[in-house]
């Protein structure tokens, strides 16, 4: 990300934190919380793996990830907005047992050694990130070689009658509701905006490959409207 949007895109995510968890469910019908347990199952670590969350907001990919491996696996997460990573923290209050550090950094300066972590998540964020091969290229350092990449993100349908309905629901529907529940004018106009400017499913692979990536592939889930991208270095 570039200099003048790291204080924008941060201070929208820091004023829309206390309803995130709440918007997020209801305005992907709770799907969100399918296409992260997607997420974590396709993660493959090792006993006493590392994982790397970036961008990992409240938490939830977090914890999934600990529900699915047990303390086995410890997991740093890092996000650049301080009030994601207060609610994070109060979430894993509830999970002692849980083997996670979460620290305050940016995708394109990872606060983190290089080849460290067997699999890097990245899920909802980088369609934030301007320089996306840069950060690509930066998930790519920390990972260890055999090592995964794991980017979940929304996207738009192609074409046909779900395209229609969707973006009608995105443009219209959703920035009202995100408004009313978050108070935040902006934030889920920006959404919608952020998703129809992310980059198509075979130019986001190819993207993967010229940061490094190999056995590149796409996951569509609920008709496409996510896509679960993974890569090896």
């Amino acid at each position: 990300m570039q200099n003048r949007e790291l204080p924008f895109v941060r201070a929208m995510f820091d004023s829309i934190a206390p309803r995130y968890d709440l918007l997020n469910r209801l305005l992907s019908l709770r799907r969100d919380v399918a296409w992260r347990k997607k997420l974590a199952a396709a993660m493959s670590v090792p006993e006493n793996g590392r994982v790397l969350d970036v961008a990992c907001g409240t938490g939830d990919v977090v914890l999934e990830i600990c529900r699915r491996n047990g303390p086995r696996v410890k997991v740093v997460g890092i996000d650049f907005s301080a009030a994601m990573l207060r609610l994070a923290r109060e979430k894993l209050r509830r999970y002692p047992s849980t083997n996670v550090l979460l620290l305050a950094g940016d995708a394109l300066a990872l606060p983190v050694g290089r080849a460290s972590f067997h699999a890097v998540t990245i899920a909802f964020g980088i369609r934030n990130i301007q320089d996306k091969t840069g950060a690509l290229e930066a998930f790519r350092e920390c990972l260890l070689p055999g090592g995964m990449v794991l980017v979940l993100e929304l996207a738009a349908p192609q074409k046909g009658f779900l395209r229609t309905a969707y973006m009608t629901y995105f443009r219209r529907v959703l920035p009202r509701i995100g408004r009313v529940f978050s108070k935040h004018t902006f934030a889920y106009s920006y959404l919608p905006d952020s998703v129809s400017r992310f980059p198509a499913p075979a130019v986001f692979m190819s993207m993967m490959a010229q940061a490094g990536f190999s056995r590149v592939s796409r996951h569509r889930l609920t008709l496409g409207i996510a896509n679960l991208f993974i890569g090896y270095r």
